[in-house]
Formats: structure tokens, sequence, C-alpha cells
């Protein structure tokens, strides 16, 4: 097989692999807020009001939500992203320049994560693209998508 045409095979599955891909970040992400907010998943729950720990819980909550589902899913990733990047500089940096130093792996890859689907959009399987009419049969790529 040519590199031109194993290159349009693997183009021609990218809106459902970017779907995939925004579905396990934003399960992730939100599994993450509910250990913070509800002390699950071996976690305890950070007290109601905490700065920033439990506001940062509601965010990984709502907006893991949002993206899982592909709804508003370039808002909620670029609030995640920015959240993750505050969490880095302010939490992990101090400790150490490089995430496997410093703690910050998670929050540095949660971050660059959801600026990609910042920039890409949800691709396939999104509830917004279904709404919309657009879908895995349409080869919906979510470049266009809110």
């Amino acid at each position: 097989m040519s590199a031109a045409r194993l290159s349009d095979r693997l183009s021609s599955h990218q809106p459902l692999v970017l779907g995939l891909f925004r579905i396990v970040v934003g399960l992730l992400f939100a599994s993450e807020g509910a250990a913070t907010i509800f002390g699950i998943l071996g976690r305890q729950s950070s007290p109601v009001g905490d700065w920033p720990f439990w506001y940062a819980g509601i965010i990984e909550l709502v907006c893991g939500a949002f993206v899982l589902l592909g709804i508003a899913t370039r808002s909620a990733a670029f609030l995640s992203s920015g959240a993750m990047a505050f969490a880095y500089f302010t939490e992990h940096q101090k400790n150490g320049l490089f995430p496997l130093q410093n703690g910050g792996l998670s929050p540095a890859l949660f971050c660059w994560a959801f600026l990609l689907l910042v920039f890409f959009g949800p691709g396939a399987l999104s509830l917004s693209g279904l709404t919309e009419g657009r879908g895995v049969a349409r080869g919906a790529t979510g470049l266009d998508a809110a």
C-alpha cells in the first residue's frame, strides 16, 4: 500500500477518531471533577467553596460532560484548557520545570488536548452535530461546529 493511499484511508476516518478522542477526554475530565466534588473514585471531596480546588472540580465536571456529549464543545474545551493551564502554572510549576518533576503531567496533557478540540471541534458523534444534521453518515469534520 502506498503512503498516499494509506494517508487517504486514515484521513477518511478522521472525524470518527476525533469524536472518539473527544469522548474519552471528556469522560476522563468529568471523572476528575466528580472525584473532586463528590469524593468518589478513591479521592476525598473538596470542601464547598475551597479555592481553587472545588471550583476546578465544578469546571471539570460540567465542561467534561459538555465535551463528552459534544455540546458547546469549543467553548467548554476553551474554558477547560485555560483551567488546566492555570492549575499547571499555579499548583505544579513551583515544584519544578517539567511535568514529570512537578506532578503536573495530567493538567499539561488535558490543557493541550482541550486546545486541540478548540481548534478542531467535536468531530463525529456529537449531540450538537446530530441536532444540526451532521453526523458520521455525512462525514462531519467538526471544523465548522460550535
